[in-house]
């Protein structure tokens, strides 16, 4: 065999050399163009806010519509779309010579109700004083008769009388009789007696008088035409049933309307809530007095805050879903939130402080499992995770498979790819 040279020995090193150098340079460029082509982010610790969202429909705790009962001439609206009124507050009336014949008599049956029902109150007032008065003067007609009857009869008094005994004067008690009173003293009395019967003759006869004007009987029949005739009239105006806003105004004066006619709609604005429809899988996350925040497509870079109020405990299956109502009321709504809109409804139902949290759009569903794909020496690596409450950008890490620091792809190799977006059946 022919010995190779010196000089060919070098050349073949040479070649070595370079051959590795490529090997090497191709090796780290493919390592930093696979590194490349991933985002990734690095797992950091932090605080979440679990929440569970919804959307609902902004309404007043409390409003009403306002028609007419009966058929006219609108002929004063005393009021626009943005007042604020106060219960019972006249809102418009009909024209005095539209009304019905019902009404106009009404008005008529009104003042002689209330004329009667006066008249019944006080002679009510008047029977009891005249009671006192007969009781009076009966009183006076007996002590009267007996002391005129009294002067009719004998009757005994004992005296001091004086007697000498030996030259001495001394006092006695001497029993002395009158058979009656003298002529004078009679007629006196006969005066008064006759004057005490024609006293309570008057006082009899008045009490008599008073006592056949009415009874509590004729008093509630009286106070009931009052109010049916005060019911009839009320059926020509509108008035406010509670104190609110008024969002809506249909009729102007000269308006002819009928019974059912819409004349205003009143809101509440004081209180707004919103209806929230959630699925059952988030209903028992959701507890009374749990924080809320809102936000509308119509008000824009602007947040709003509420609370539960109500929670529903019955269900409403729609096209095969089962959902729960719960309402919120808005704690901090201003002139802008309007009943109607459409509000989004976010609900803190849990918060977690100081744990690893992992972005939700670097967990991936392979065979039923949830993992994830770090980035090590340029190329990615699977790993299997499992994870606590969610929201809608972050999870929280339950296992200790990953630590702080650790980069994470979050758009791995489509081989690898089995499912994205927020984690399957993440806790909350």
């Amino acid at each position: 065999m022919k010995k190779i040279s010196k000089k060919a020995w070098i050349i073949i090193a040479v070649v070595l050399v370079l051959v590795i150098g490529v090997v090497f340079v191709l090796r780290t460029k493919a390592q930093s163009t696979v590194g490349s082509e991933y985002e990734t982010v690095k797992i950091e610790r932090g605080n979440l806010t679990a929440m569970v969202g919804a959307t609902g429909t902004v309404r007043s705790n409390q409003n009403a519509l306002i028609s007419w009962q009966t058929s006219g001439t609108v002929g004063e609206v005393n009021i626009v779309v943005g007042d604020r009124v106060s219960e019972g507050v006249i809102l418009a009336t009909l024209e005095n010579t539209s009304l019905s014949q019902s009404i106009i008599l009404a008005q008529a049956d009104l003042v002689s109700a209330e004329q009667a029902s006066e008249d019944l109150l006080q002679s009510g007032t008047a029977e009891a004083q005249a009671r006192v008065t007969l009781r009076e003067t009966e009183d006076a007609l007996e002590t009267a008769q007996n002391y005129r009857d009294s002067l009719d009869e004998p009757y005994k008094y004992e005296k001091i009388v004086y007697t000498t005994i030996n030259g001495a004067r001394v006092p006695t008690l001497k029993t002395v009789k009158v058979d009656e009173a003298d002529d004078e003293t009679k007629e006196e009395a006969d005066q008064d007696l006759a004057l005490a019967q024609a006293k309570h003759d008057d006082a009899k006869r008045e009490w008599e008088r008073v006592a056949s004007g009415g009874n509590q009987s004729d008093i509630d029949a009286a106070q009931a035409r009052v109010d049916a005739a005060q019911a009839t009239l009320n059926l020509a105006k509108l008035t406010a049933p509670f104190e609110g806003t008024i969002t809506q105004a249909d009729i102007m004066p000269g308006d002819q309307v009928s019974a059912g006619t819409l004349g205003f709609r009143i809101d509440d604005l004081g209180s707004l809530l919103v209806d929230v429809e959630l699925s059952e899988v988030d209903i028992n996350s959701v507890s009374l007095e749990q924080s809320v925040t809102l936000s509308f497509d119509a008000i824009l870079d602007r947040e709003y805050h509420g609370k539960v109020t109500k929670v529903g405990r019955i269900g409403n299956e729609v096209q095969g879903a089962v959902n729960f109502t719960i309402t919120v009321e808005i704690t901090d709504a201003d002139d802008l939130v309007r009943p109607g809109m459409t509000a989004a409804v976010n609900i803190v139902v849990k918060e977690i402080e100081d744990v690893i949290l992992l972005p939700n759009r670097a967990v991936r569903l392979v065979d039923g499992e949830r993992v994830v794909y770090l980035l090590r020496d340029g190329f990615p690596e699977m790993v299997e995770v499992r994870l606590g409450a969610s929201d809608e950008g972050v999870s929280v890490l339950a296992s200790n498979t990953l630590e702080e620091g650790d980069t994470v792809i979050l758009n791995p190799p489509s081989n690898f790819e089995m499912g994205g977006g927020p984690p399957p059946g993440m806790e909350r």
